[in-house]
């Protein structure tokens, strides 16, 4: 399906799993966390729960590391019929703790991109998650000076972009957003006639996956990495 990018004049990126290594580490803390709780429950039925639990919390805590932690400790009280220590929960609390301080991997070819498009467009981020845990990474990550204008929201739908676009004065037609999760960062812009670009990451959260129906005949484009994104607006 071929898509015009000429009229492209402001690109989004997403952060997590875009610029840098994120999901990754949520997977490890599941494990570590599914060692911690096995003498109670299976560490499927302990990884089941602990998603549902997640999703339950997300109207409460949102994304980011310190929702996934609360989760834990939750769904560490309920699994083990509130009999966990707490040298248990502690550990659990530690989980988080290494999460917020990892140091931030970019992805391959992420500075290089980012230097080359910032000549020719304008460049901002909008993701998701805890906003002092993003602001972090952002400033870790050394990526701050080529953008813009940064945006945390708290949900990537439809309606948060349109808000994002109208406060930008950016026009659908002339923005494109790039990111691995088709649910959050290429289908809400298809929808409101903006441009997609996704880019897959090797491991997806559970709830960031959409089914070949949700997909079909949807306008965007895939590509394995982010160095391909230069070539595909020459």
């Amino acid at each position: 399906m071929e898509v015009n990018y000429r009229n492209i004049k402001v690109i989004g990126f997403d952060a997590d799993d875009t610029l840098w290594v994120n999901e990754t580490y949520f997977r490890e803390a599941e494990v570590t966390f599914g060692n911690l709780l096995s003498e109670y429950e299976t560490l499927n039925k302990l990884d089941q729960e602990l998603f549902k639990k997640e999703i339950d919390n997300l109207p409460l805590y949102g994304y980011g590391v310190k929702a996934f932690v609360l989760s834990m400790v939750e769904s560490a009280l309920e699994q083990s019929n509130y009999e966990v220590s707490t040298k248990t929960i502690e550990a659990i609390l530690n989980i988080g703790k290494d999460m917020l301080n990892k140091p931030v991997e970019l992805l391959d070819g992420v500075e290089e991109v980012l230097e080359a498009l910032s000549q020719k467009y304008r460049l901002i981020v909008a993701t998701k998650g805890d906003l002092l845990d993003q602001e972090r990474k952002l400033e870790k990550s050394g990526l701050t000076k080529y953008f813009h204008h940064i945006e945390v929201l708290s949900d990537k739908k439809e309606a948060n972009y349109s808000k994002l676009l109208n406060h930008l004065d950016i026009n659908p037609s002339e923005f494109l957003m790039v990111g691995n999760s088709l649910k959050s960062d290429v289908l809400p812009l298809v929808n409101i006639k903006a441009h997609a670009v996704h880019i897959p990451f090797h491991t997806t959260w559970a709830h960031e996956q959409v089914s070949e129906k949700e997909t079909n005949g949807k306008k965007y484009k895939t590509i394995s990495s982010l160095k391909e994104l230069i070539t595909l607006l020459d």
